[in-house]
């Protein structure tokens, strides 16, 4: 019968470093097969998070468990089923690429594993490098190792560490197109990332943390709708200023664009008459919903 547990269950998580309560009773679930978001400033307890999700560091309270198996009682088990792509570029200048990636594949009992370690290779484009020393690696070619190692014993759970960050925007793009892949094929996907348009256009529900504390667990359509206001960028032309009423709402943009808030997409053809009653002149019109980042800001900022 197929495992029907959740891909990971957090139960009131609590850990403190000395006078730092760096996870404050944090619960979630994560279904199987999700590609979850995991996001919050600097400090608010993301990383101490997924170090305990790998078994790095015991919660003084609470539990987690990776596919049913605990992290602190069945730790084994639970560290096969989870692949982690740590945030610091962490490797051993003594090997070579497909070296340590054959050793990774070693700490998990795998051996004769070439077969899918070529196929990684390829997909995360090293395979020009599998021969190289890893100290001769370039800082992106560095983390592409990190994800090919999170990954070499197949594990059900992929957790990403801002997995994108210092590299170019072709790894960036074959990177999700092999992860979105590996989505679909059944592999629960959790992101930590401070590109928040990644988290918007890939995850379908999103945690937000700050301090410790989870402030969020929604789906990202319904964050997205917890600002429904708009924005109409405007590019103005020779002729008159904006009118008082405006200048509240508006804020001068690079180019000669101005944006001004509106409290929905049905005002915008009444402030697009005023504007030109006024004389106003304009030249280009854009209309701009909420993203992702503008609702994690003003709720960072709710929070404070």
């Amino acid at each position: 019968m197929p495992d029907s547990s959740p891909a990971l269950s957090i139960e009131g998580v609590c850990k403190r470093f000395g006078s730092l309560q760096a996870l404050d009773h944090v619960s979630l679930q994560i279904t199987q097969g999700e590609f979850f978001g995991l996001l919050g400033p600097n400090g608010a307890g993301k990383t101490t998070l997924i170090s305990a999700m790998a078994g790095l560091c015991r919660p003084d309270s609470g539990f987690i468990r990776v596919m049913g198996s605990d992290t602190v009682t069945d730790y084994r088990d639970a560290r096969r089923k989870l692949g982690v792509v740590p945030q610091e570029l962490v490797f051993d200048p003594f090997f070579t690429v497909r070296e340590t990636l054959r050793i990774q594949s070693g700490y998990f009992g795998l051996r004769r594993n070439d077969d899918w370690i070529d196929e990684i290779l390829h997909r995360l484009d090293l395979a020009t490098k599998a021969n190289a020393n890893m100290r001769s690696l370039s800082g992106g070619m560095k983390r592409r190792v990190l994800v090919a190692q999170a990954l070499v014993h197949r594990p059900p759970v992929i957790v990403l560490d801002e997995p994108t960050a210092g590299v170019d925007v072709e790894l960036r793009q074959g990177l999700w197109a092999f992860v979105r892949e590996l989505n679909l094929q059944g592999h629960t996907i959790v992101l930590t990332t401070h590109y928040l348009d990644e988290a918007e256009h890939l995850c379908g529900r999103i945690a937000m943390l700050k301090q410790g504390r989870v402030l969020a667990l929604e789906r990202t359509a319904d964050l997205l709708s917890r600002r429904v206001h708009q924005t109409l960028l405007l590019r103005l032309g020779a002729g008159a200023p904006l009118p008082a009423e405006f200048l509240a709402a508006a804020r001068a943009r690079p180019n000669g664009w101005v944006s001004i808030v509106l409290d929905d997409a049905g005002a915008v053809a009444g402030c697009l008459a005023k504007l030109h009653a006024a004389g106003v002149a304009v030249e280009d019109i854009e209309l701009q919903k909420p993203d992702l980042e503008e609702v994690f800001i003003a709720m960072m900022q709710e929070a404070a």
